[in-house]
């Protein structure tokens, strides 16, 4: 079993560094000497990637039920590596009509992978450490995290010598050799019973699934649009831009191992109320600052405000939600998720194009959307606690 617990943690860290190749590329991909994409275009490009990525965890428990874990995965991983095969091959017709086209159809196979693999790897995680299931879910989305700070920094490097393609050619190289392992290893299947119609899921899933789509606005705004805040208001060359991306994550993969370490102390009720707390005022003042260090220091703030909040979703409505099975829930949650994600990652492009909001006053609502976050927080665990 070591064998496919380390190839489920691995994906892990690569579906990170894919996820992210398109957003820390953002100075590339509006670049008027590159791909010179308009904020809609770019927004747009999130579009089939968040749709996508909906059907996709929508619908893997019922896959699972057809075809197993194991084929879900190599799904999966198949979609992300036609993502990063086409985002590479991109370089040579960035200039001609098909380089956008072809862009969608990298973002629309990357959210097809991303919806079918991240609900099993949460699966695999609660169901290879089943006693342990906080901390399993916890330092699988460490490993996401990582991938997802190192992205932006590796971009960097191939961009400074001219190769940026390099790293999603990299990415399909390592997501055909994970295809090629999880070919030859056995997973564990899932036990499912029949799936619960709408008016059986329990209430608390619909609590989590709230909280999980309001979280993937605050990540998203952070993660897609963060790079170019800092380039359009507060003025900051690439490589500022794209220190602030990788902070941001950074911190929320720190955040992801120091909570899975230090559980015992610190309870889930009291992380789940304090985290988006955080985040909240680290994005009131990132929208109220000038200064480029200070707003590369808040973003990681805002990162360390958002690590555990997800991973604790899924651990924490697995327990609640056990009658639903570990695929069921995980992909309930996952695609709520995405459902914030797509609407902070294409939203709002089209509003900036037309005049109707700044970069900063969206960060300012995205504050007081984590704010909300508090609210269904410490609301939503006093039901918990008294199981109305």
């Amino acid at each position: 079993m070591k064998r496919q617990v380390s190839v489920v943690y691995l994906a892990g860290l690569v579906q990170g560094l894919s996820l992210v190749a398109f957003p820390a590329a953002s100075g590339l991909l509006t670049s008027p000497t590159d791909f010179n994409l308009s904020s809609s275009a770019y927004g747009g490009l999130f579009l089939p990637q968040a749709l996508l990525s909906i059907a996709g965890s929508l619908f893997s428990s019922t896959l699972v039920s057809w075809i197993g874990n194991r084929w879900v995965f190599i799904w999966g991983l198949l979609a992300n590596f036609l993502a990063m095969a086409l985002l590479a091959f991109s370089v040579f017709i960035m200039h001609g009509r098909g380089g956008y086209g072809l862009l969608l159809t990298a973002t629309g196979s990357l959210g097809v992978g991303f919806g079918l693999v991240v609900p099993i790897l949460n699966a695999f995680a609660v169901q290879f450490f089943p006693k342990k299931s906080g901390k399993a879910v916890l330092g699988l989305n460490a490993l996401l995290g990582a991938g997802m700070a190192l992205s932006p920094l590796l971009i960097a490097l191939f961009v400074g010598v001219g190769i940026w393609w390099a790293l999603p050619l990299c990415l399909a190289l390592a997501l055909a050799i994970l295809i090629l392992c999880v070919l030859r290893l056995v997973f564990p299947e899932e036990k499912r019973g029949k799936k619960p119609r709408i008016a059986q899921i329990p209430w608390q899933f619909w609590l989590f699934a709230l909280f999980a789509l309001l979280y993937g606005i605050v990540e998203t705004v952070n993660g897609n649009w963060g790079a170019l805040y800092m380039k359009r208001t507060v003025h900051g060359d690439n490589a500022v831009s794209l220190m602030a991306l990788t902070v941001f994550w950074t911190m929320v993969t720190l955040g992801r191992v120091f909570f899975a370490a230090t559980g015992r102390f610190f309870s889930e009720r009291w992380t789940f109320c304090f985290l988006p707390l955080l985040a909240a005022g680290a994005l009131f003042f990132i929208a109220e600052s000038k200064s480029e260090l200070t707003e590369v220091a808040l973003f990681g703030l805002s990162g360390l405000g958002c690590s555990a909040l997800l991973p604790l979703t899924v651990s924490l409505s697995n327990k609640a939600c056990a009658s639903m099975g570990s695929s069921s829930v995980a992909g309930g949650v996952i695609c709520f998720y995405l459902l914030g994600y797509g609407l902070a990652a294409f939203g709002v492009g089209p509003l900036l194009d037309v005049g109707m909001i700044s970069l900063q006053s969206i960060f300012i609502w995205t504050a007081g959307t984590a704010l909300c976050l508090t609210i269904i927080a410490v609301c939503g665990f006093k039901r918990l606690a008294r199981g109305s």
